[in-house]
């Protein structure tokens, strides 16, 4: 029977020993990793039973490990002497395991066939999963499955523990099972049954349910619409709901409830994020200069998203308007008038909201933007061509059109390399958000939807702040948020995914997240300039 601990310290239990519980799940849990890495070098006879053994090992493994993390605890948050552990404090642990989840990744995206990844016929790591691919989709594996169910299976188990260790908070508990589901259902399972469906005359899109653009920065590809368009009824359902979503469900969600109905609720990126890197959530930088650069990366990003998405398609789209109506010039059009009245509607509605900076940046994107689109419009991108030796390091040497160019150099530089290689990899040392702080393009339009027109916000009480900095050190998004908090004001900023941490390991309720008026709130001007005001009448007319 566990003893209850009942240190009430906000830096919790700072010992750097493992109880036994956590020895048994890190041996249980390594002993599943151990079969992974074994059939790299043993191709094993019965493939389905060995990878059975070895994914639900690392599940126990990491289940044991929470149960011993926080069983006989009482429920809130504490620190849990994070700062205390190596691996969660950019120690020797921290980098080790680093560098080696970076290695998986830039194995994973560029030298699959060091997995076993053959066409001939799955050898190694990638064939230790042929039986789980052929159970679901008939297919055999491929290194996107072996990732693909590793990836699943880390935000189930990783989920679990998150849900106990924030027990008190039905908040959390609630948005960890939507990311636990969205990703087992509609980013894992059903993809592969789909794919079932498939015959040399019928194809389903089936890899990208939600065909989220910009994230699925593919969505509007040539081949990605011809994938549409041959799926009849259900093909061209999915590329309707696709630019619906674009253009009226998304703005309508994050006007209700702000970006976190995406960030936090159903994206998968996010979802690896908070359950798997939940450790890590400390390291992100607080600095001012990190604030900074955060802005114009993210921003940079979402205009090149933009500029790569319009030359891809305008180059499959036609130029005789009597044969189709949308041609390539009422493309253009059509996109440079919707950013002209965008940015003109923002500048003149919300121009109390923006600063200089943001100003400077929104102008900048916008004349880049149009730029492009005059370029394109009197040049043939087919016919120039660039190899793609000058930006994959050597890793691609073929040559591309320009459209072509800039669609591979965004799936290697944003897709594969921002996203995958250092927005996973670096979880122990740059902590767990760093794509969806400076990469993530979807992040930026939800951001700025979120930051100028949404009902969200963060609103505190300056009066019950005690500035123990608990916030602030679990915001993986790099908000202060206790300066928000000592003063009393709302917080309204575009990086925040309402993940509600920040709320749950505040020790005084002083965090509370809305998506209402801010008509009865308390006037921070009024508290920060000390005057003697009646608290009880701003509580009264609420």
């Amino acid at each position: 029977m566990s003893t209850i601990q009942r240190n009430m310290s906000l830096t919790g239990d700072a010992s750097n020993h493992l109880n036994f519980l956590q020895k048994i799940g890190t041996i249980i849990g390594l002993a599943g990793l151990a079969i992974i890495l074994l059939s790299q070098f043993n191709d094993f006879s019965n493939q389905g039973v060995w990878l059975t053994i070895s994914l639900v090992s690392i599940t126990s493994g990491i289940l044991l490990f929470s149960k011993g993390s926080y069983s006989g605890k009482l429920e809130g948050i504490k620190n849990h002497g994070v700062w205390f552990k190596s691996v969660s404090s950019r120690g020797f642990w921290g980098w080790i395991a680093g560098i080696s989840l970076t290695g998986f990744y830039i194995i994973l995206y560029f030298y699959p066939g060091l997995l076993g990844a053959n066409a001939d016929g799955n050898t190694g790591i990638v064939g230790l999963f042929d039986p789980l691919s052929k159970l679901l989709s008939g297919n055999p594996a491929s290194q996107w499955f072996v990732y693909g169910t590793l990836y699943t299976v880390a935000i189930l188990a990783f989920g679990i523990k998150f849900i106990w260790k924030y027990r008190h908070n039905r908040y959390e508990q609630l948005r960890t099972i939507s990311v636990m589901f969205f990703q087992t259902a509609f980013a894992f399972i059903i993809p592969e049954l789909m794919a079932r469906l498939n015959t040399d005359n019928f194809s389903l899109p089936y890899n990208d349910l939600k065909n989220m653009w910009p994230l699925n920065y593919y969505a509007f590809d040539s081949w990605r619409v011809d994938q549409f368009i041959n799926a009849q009824t259900i093909g061209l359902a999915f590329l309707i709901f696709g630019i619906l979503s674009i253009f009226v469900i998304s703005p309508i969600l994050t006007y209700k409830y702000g970006k976190r109905w995406y960030c936090s609720w159903v994206c998968g990126c996010g979802g690896l994020a908070e359950t798997a890197g939940d450790s890590f959530r400390q390291l992100s930088s607080k600095k001012l200069s990190a604030w900074k650069f955060e802005r114009w990366m993210i921003h940079s990003v979402l205009v090149f998203s933009v500029v790569m998405t319009v030359a891809v398609i305008s180059t499959y789209l036609g130029y005789d308007s009597s044969k189709y109506w949308f041609t390539k010039n009422v493309f253009l059009i059509s996109v440079g008038t919707f950013l002209t009245l965008l940015l003109t509607g923002i500048m003149y509605y919300k121009r109390t909201e923006l600063n200089k900076t943001a100003v400077k940046g929104a102008l900048a994107g916008y004349i880049i933007t149009i730029a492009f689109l005059i370029f394109i419009s009197f040049f043939d991108l087919s016919q120039i061509k660039v190899n793609a030796a000058y930006f994959s390091f050597g890793l691609n040497t073929n040559s591309y059109s320009l459209d072509g160019a800039l669609r591979t150099f965004y799936g290697f530089g944003i897709g594969s390399i921002f996203s995958g290689v250092i927005g996973t990899g670096f979880y122990p040392i740059l902590g767990n958000r760093v794509w969806c702080r400076m990469g993530c393009p979807m992040a930026g339009i939800l951001g700025i939807q979120q930051r100028l027109f949404s009902k969200f916000r963060i609103t505190t009480n300056g009066g019950q702040c005690i500035s123990c900095g608990n916030c602030s050190t679990y915001c993986e998004m790099g908000i202060d948020v206790r300066s928000y908090a000592q003063k009393g004001e709302n917080i309204v900023r575009a990086s925040c995914v309402g993940c509600g941490i920040c709320s749950a390991v505040c020790p005084r309720g002083v965090l509370k997240l809305e998506n209402d008026s801010l008509d009865g709130r308390i006037s921070s001007n009024e508290i920060l300039l000390g005057n003697d005001v009646d608290l009880m009448d701003y509580v009264n007319k609420n």
